[in-house]
């Protein structure tokens, strides 16, 4: 039997040494379980599981405490700290923690996790066949994840974010009794801001496709998004000097996005009802309060 890390294995208790613990064999190799890592009473010649790992001093050891993974299977796995240097720790449900090393995480700081953050990693051997982590991708998910049903269509629901790239947030929509979940995107142009690995967020769904995926939005519906939208830009009116703003219906997108976070057509839209009531009012590309107006 090859002994590896990450695996839980049935041995035989060959003896006990104080004051470590017990030493455990598959007939080549030894392997301590420390008084720590015992459950309930054992005795030499018993046959025992235990899941291995490597101790802080790099030697084989074994646990009967059950991990929330093994090797090669994915996890949804609390952030329990971050080192500076090597990266991210998570609980595996043992009292001690798996590395999720900072290669495996977006080079842009904003979107690496931060503790409490769930992130989906699968657990693997380093170089040196210690445990560590990987952020589980498609390949890993698409097996575990479900369709979504018909019933979603306009529903809100919580997701954790798996892959953040420009184009748009992956995540997996918490499927509650339908298991692991379904895969979803959010396009950048239904986000509200950027989203980092393992942040949790709630969103819409406005699109089943053939494939049981979901498209979503953190984004209301047209109409009350209108509502609030326009809430956000007379707030910020009131705030201007003389109640004026240099952007209108001919701002760029762009800067539209950077400086109220909302698209071009949602910024319009909101505009569009600030004047129907008569708070505000255009002129050479800015946009007044009426009551303010300079």
């Amino acid at each position: 039997m090859s002994l590896q890390a990450g695996t839980i294995v049935s041995l035989e208790v060959a003896r006990e040494v104080s004051p470590y613990g017990f030493f455990l064999t598959d007939g080549d190799r030894d392997v301590l379980l420390h008084y720590t890592e015992k459950e309930g009473d054992i005795e030499p010649g018993q046959r025992i599981e235990v899941f291995l790992y490597y101790d802080t001093e790099d030697r084989l050891a074994a646990t009967m405490k059950k991990p929330l993974l093994r090797l090669g299977e994915v996890a949804l796995l609390e952030v329990a700290d971050i080192h500076p240097r090597f990266g991210v720790f998570l609980d595996m449900g043992l009292g001690r923690q798996l590395l999720l090393p900072y290669r495996e995480l977006p080079e842009m700081k904003e979107l690496r996790p931060r503790i409490g953050d769930r992130v989906y990693v699968v657990m693997a051997h380093d170089r040196q066949g210690r445990l560590m982590a990987k952020l589980a991708g498609e390949n890993e998910l698409t097996p575990l994840v479900v369709r979504a049903p018909e019933s979603w269509k306009n529903q809100w629901k919580t997701a954790i974010v798996y892959k953040p790239l420009q184009m748009g947030s992956f995540v997996i929509v918490e499927g509650g009794v339908l298991g692991f979940g379904v895969i979803g995107l959010i396009h950048s142009k239904e986000r509200t801001r950027l989203l980092r690995v393992g942040e949790s967020v709630e969103v819409r769904v406005i699109h089943i496709r053939e494939d049981g995926r979901v498209n979503l939005s953190m984004r209301l519906p047209k109409e009350k998004s209108r509502v609030e939208d326009s809430d956000v830009i007379l707030a910020y009116l009131q705030e201007r000097p003389n109640g004026a703003m240099p952007y209108s219906d001919q701002t760029p997108a762009d800067i539209i996005s950077q400086r109220f976070n909302m698209s071009k057509s949602a910024f319009k839209r909101a505009l569009g009802k600030l004047m129907k009531d008569g708070l505000i009012e255009q002129k050479e590309n800015w946009t007044h309060l009426k009551d303010k107006k300079s």
